[in-house]
């Protein structure tokens, strides 16, 4: 297929790429580069340097390019961030995703794999959380997310669109040629190695007193190349099923506090440390359920245990410290 990457330069955006262009698919990518790196665009693949809320280049790319579906990860995703200027999230990840559905329809693609989030569901009141998880989210990244998903139901129901959206949990972890170097870095793992290597002074978690096992919050953690493997499976099946929702989880929780273990151990050092209060907008846990992914798509994650992810996202980080500078 011919495949249009909205966010292809980013952290998982790069790794679909990647993927994609090793499974034989054309790839274009379409980046502001805000976050993303052009150096992390695969081999192989066209770029597009712009903002995909751009109805002008959006119309340009999509007459140059006879594109087969749409694989959207470009977002706004600092949960923090998005309860004290949700406006930015609306617009981008709202407002912007109409812009591309807009384009889709105007130029017959009907093919879309979208990258939603866990945070739709806020606050849960069942774990593992499954896809009828009540969705109330508690942030407006959330909330941005949640309404993309909603204008997809009526765009397929009035205009044919396919849509496979999938809810991530947290990706970590990172291939030989791909890893995670965002430029304003707020992923706990990287944030361990940074405290750990002496690139800051301290890891900050936020919030010891959640009703966790160690009062830290408890969070699912999905390699990245698990999560583009399922991508791939989506724009396989998005014909046959025309409207679904996943989570891709792992199904098991980690806290905070053992994530900076499993850190130090991997590394070898002490991760210096410090608590802070909560954050406004974090739930105590978010553990997913993959059962549907698992039976609908025959998806089945490489790497099981969170010692794996580590191992993969430190290799990264020792062969590329600077990321893509590197």
């Amino acid at each position: 297929m011919r495949l249009l990457v909205t966010g292809g330069a980013g952290y998982i955006g790069s790794i679909v790429v990647e993927q994609a262009l090793a499974g034989g698919h054309d790839v274009v990518v379409i980046d502001n580069l805000q976050e993303g790196h052009r150096a992390a665009v695969g081999h192989g693949a066209g770029f597009v340097e712009g903002n995909y809320g751009d109805a002008a280049l959006l119309e340009r790319v999509f007459v140059e390019h006879a594109f087969d579906a749409v694989l959207h990860l470009a977002a706004e995703t600092t949960v923090a961030t998005s309860v004290s200027d949700p406006a930015i999230y609306f617009s981008n990840n709202t407002v912007n995703g109409l812009t591309l559905l807009e384009a889709m329809r105007r130029h017959g693609v009907h093919r879309l794999v979208f990258s939603s989030t866990a945070a739709t569901y806020g606050e849960p009141v069942a774990v593992p959380m499954t896809e009828t998880h009540p969705q109330v989210p508690i942030n407006a990244y959330g909330e941005s997310k949640l309404m993309f998903e909603r204008c997809l139901r009526w765009y397929h129901r009035a205009y044919g669109i396919k849509a496979v959206t999938f809810r991530y949990f947290n990706a970590a972890g990172a291939t030989v040629e791909h890893g995670e170097a965002h430029r304003h870095e707020s992923h706990l793992i990287p944030l361990a190695f940074e405290a750990a290597a002496g690139e800051r002074a301290a890891l900050d978690i936020f919030g010891d007193d959640y009703d966790t096992r160690d009062g830290t919050c408890v969070r699912d953690f999905v390699h990245v190349a698990d999560i583009a493997a399922a991508h791939l499976l989506a724009l396989s099946a998005v014909d046959a099923l025309g409207l679904a929702w996943f989570n891709i989880g792992s199904g098991v929780g980690y806290t905070v506090a053992e994530v900076v273990n499993t850190v130090a151990a991997v590394t070898g050092t002490t991760v210096p440390a410090r608590t802070l209060p909560r954050r406004p907008g974090d739930p105590a846990t978010l553990v997913a359920s993959s059962d549907e992914i698992r039976r609908v798509l025959g998806w089945t994650p490489q790497y099981t245990t969170l010692r794996s992810i580590v191992e993969t996202a430190w290799a990264w980080k020792l062969k590329a410290p600077r990321g893509y500078e590197d």
